[in-house]
């Protein structure tokens, strides 16, 4: 099956508005083509640490909905037009020309999967939902990842090196918080290798669903593993939350960035010797951490490298 495709010429201060107009006359699910550029908000929530160059805003942006063969689209497309023509009557809409094209029918959400296959980190096999495990890997310790839209299967440097500290100092029993959540990769490690609870924060809300289906898939007991959403870093209701002086760890992949603002405020959730596992650092960040963590207060006990990446692992003395 293929779907129609029509993209709408205009300018990036009438996004919004168009986008509210055409879900108001029942076209939902626009998708928008345009130069700005990345909030600090956006930055903050990236899994890279230096943003690649990207054009310079023009101002011009492109809103594209689709409509499957079958549907009237002559209707549509008369009602859009006049929808654009009463806008333009109290704003700029720039040129707000419609053009038509075609594209194959594609499961945009699933698409990524082929992508995504089983592999390990050391001797720990992470398998997604849709790949069988195969006989001879029944015995190996085995997590079930699905990214879904929230960051980590495992797959990248930074998150190997977390999940190998976690192996080295994950003990029976203990408390673990992870900042920076994601799909849930590292708690769910930690729990499969003993912790007795693990806590994590993540400030998209995409995280949530994603670390409870990645519970399921685990069998984890819904109760070892809570999530909150918020900035532990600036939010006094989350750091209340998250509690005081708990922690036997604390897992936070990262930016360099995001870590130096961080560092001095999660000092205060951790017990007396307890470790803080920083990733998400290129190389030419690793000094910038590392002072920070002592100003901290906090003692180094190792860096550990992976190509590019960084991973600086501290104490609470």
């Amino acid at each position: 099956m293929k779907w129609n495709r029509f993209t709408i010429k205009t300018k990036t201060d009438a996004e919004d508005m168009i986008i509210c107009t055409l879900a108001e006359i029942g076209v939902e699910g626009a998708e928008i083509q345009d130069h700005q550029p990345l909030t600090e908000e956006d930055k903050a929530q990236m899994f890279v640490d230096i943003m690649p160059e990207g054009p310079e805003d023009d101002g011009v942006a492109y809103l594209n909905f689709y409509l499957e063969e079958d549907a009237d689209k002559d209707v549509i497309l008369r009602d859009v037009r006049n929808a654009l023509e009463e806008l333009r009557t109290f704003m700029d809409i720039g040129e707000g020309t419609i053009e038509e094209s075609q594209t194959e029918d594609k499961d945009w959400i699933n698409n990524w999967k082929e992508f995504f296959h089983q592999f390990y980190v050391d001797d720990i096999l992470i398998v997604p939902s849709w790949e069988e495990i195969k006989e001879e890997d029944k015995d190996k310790m085995i997590l079930h990842i699905d990214p879904g839209t929230a960051f980590g299967t495992g797959m990248h440097e930074t998150t190997q090196l977390v999940i190998r500290q976690l192996k080295k100092y994950v003990k029976p029993g203990i408390e673990l918080l992870d900042v920076g959540t994601g799909s849930g990769i590292l708690g769910i490690t930690a729990l499969k290798l003993g912790a007795g609870h693990v806590v994590g924060t993540d400030l998209d809300p995409c995280a949530v669903p994603a670390v409870q289906d990645n519970k399921e898939a685990n069998q984890i007991v819904d109760d070892t593993f809570d999530m909150m959403i918020g900035n532990i870093i600036d939010d006094k209701e989350v750091q209340d939350q998250v509690g005081y002086k708990k922690y036997d760890i604390v897992a936070a992949n990262i930016l360099a960035d995001v870590l130096v603002p961080l560092t001095p405020v999660i000092v205060h959730q951790m017990k007396k010797g307890a470790y803080y596992i920083t990733s998400g650092i290129l190389d030419v960040k690793e000094e910038v951490v590392k002072e920070a963590v002592q100003k901290a207060g906090l003692t180094l006990v190792e860096v550990t490298r992976q190509g590019e990446w960084v991973c600086v692992t501290a104490r609470k003395d």
